[in-house]
């Protein structure tokens, strides 16, 4: 596996247990739909949550939620309106960024922007 692969396969688990930590239930890791996949499903407060996670190396070029651009939305929104749908869930969505990047010491570092998106901002 390539050092990228790792580095975010890493901060998918790291994610995950920042997210366990803060009350969160994981449903389901990578849930896959076409050419789409969702990091992570979770639920919280009766809210399904999905949530994107993105890591980068350095914020040099761009910030890793920056990343997730309108494809990307509209590839997340129609993976999470598959799963609504496959497991019929009739709850709420909201759709969260996971950023990590590492700090000065090379310790990775967690934001978690609540509510990054809506399903109709991919139009």
């Amino acid at each position: 596996m390539a050092n990228h692969n790792d580095f975010g396969k890493k901060a998918e688990d790291l994610a995950v247990e920042y997210l366990q930590k803060k009350g969160y239930k994981i449903l389901v890791r990578n849930f896959r739909f076409q050419k789409a996949e969702i990091d992570i499903v979770t639920e919280k407060d009766s809210l399904i949550v999905v949530v994107e996670v993105k890591a980068r190396s350095t914020d040099a070029f761009m910030l890793p939620q920056e990343a997730v651009n309108k494809r990307k939305i509209s590839l997340i929104v129609s993976a999470a309106n598959h799963y609504m749908e496959k497991f019929n869930i009739d709850q709420e969505v909201r759709f969260d960024i996971i950023s990590v990047l590492p700090d000065e010491k090379g310790k990775l570092t967690i934001e978690h922007i609540i509510d990054a998106f809506e399903a109709f901002d991919a139009n």
